[in-house]
């Protein structure tokens, strides 16, 4: 069992969290809740804590404020943070303090279920030790199974895919999904989002009678001329020229 502290300065969210989720069958057992960042840490100082779910905005100190003051002090607690607010900017402070993973209230038995079912398979591969690759493995490259998922994503919703929403798929920051997409594709996640869109754009062209600004609006773009600006981009020709050509 992993032990969990719970923080949040509104006691209705601490005792529903702490006694309406089965957290023994995920693997969890709740040690402990506190109302603030400065209680969090002390408990954290007394008792062996494994995971931190901490709500992001508290008095005195923060959620980013108790996850800084772990980081710098090497601490292996890992932490969720829990947050009805989305601002990016919210993402870039948390992940550089090596928080991946957060949750939005109000919060739903199944993301709490993922998110805390992918952070128990991370701690146990933790204690494994690695297992040499073989050859095979190597030149595979190990299929990402989150990358995976956030392609599969944004070829379902192309025409509103964003970062924040991919992020919140694969219940992951949406600075560090940018910085790991990049890392394990080689290419930028709006690049990636680009030709995607373009490529889809172009079998429509082919395939379809649509208009452009159809088209357009179909790959996620509400501006035509930006489209068809991004278009002749990617292939060297307009729209039109691209459907007439042989």
């Amino acid at each position: 069992m992993y032990n969990l502290l719970i923080t949040d300065d509104e006691s209705e969210i601490r005792n529903g969290l702490s006694n309406y989720f089965p957290w023994h069958e995920f693997g969890y057992q709740v040690v402990g809740q506190a109302c603030d960042g400065e209680a969090a840490l002390a408990f954290i100082q007394e008792q062996p804590v494994d995971v931190l779910l901490c709500d992001i905005r508290m008095p005195s100190l923060s959620g980013i404020d108790v996850a800084e003051r772990l980081y710098r002090q090497g601490s292996e607690v890992k932490v969720v943070l829990l947050s009805g607010f989305k601002e990016f900017e919210y993402a870039q402070l948390a992940v550089q303090y090596g928080v991946k993973r957060y949750l939005t209230k109000p919060t739903k038995y199944t993301e709490i279920a993922e998110v805390f079912g992918h952070l128990r398979s991370e701690m146990d591969n933790a204690k494994m030790p690695a297992p040499p690759l073989s050859a095979s493995t190597a030149e595979s490259g190990l299929a990402d199974q989150t990358i995976e998922k956030v392609k599969i994503y944004l070829q379902d919703n192309l025409s509103a895919a964003t970062l924040e929403n991919a992020a919140k798929h694969v219940f992951l920051n949406p600075f560090y999904l940018s910085k790991y997409f990049k890392t394990k594709t080689g290419e930028n996640f709006s690049d990636y989002v680009t030709k995607l869109r373009m490529q889809h754009a172009a079998v429509l062209l082919k395939t379809t009678y649509c208009k452009t600004y159809e088209i357009s609006e179909i790959v996620g773009y509400s501006n035509a001329k930006n489209f068809t600006r991004m278009f002749r981009s990617f292939f060297g020709m307009t729209p039109r020229e691209y459907r007439n050509e042989e």
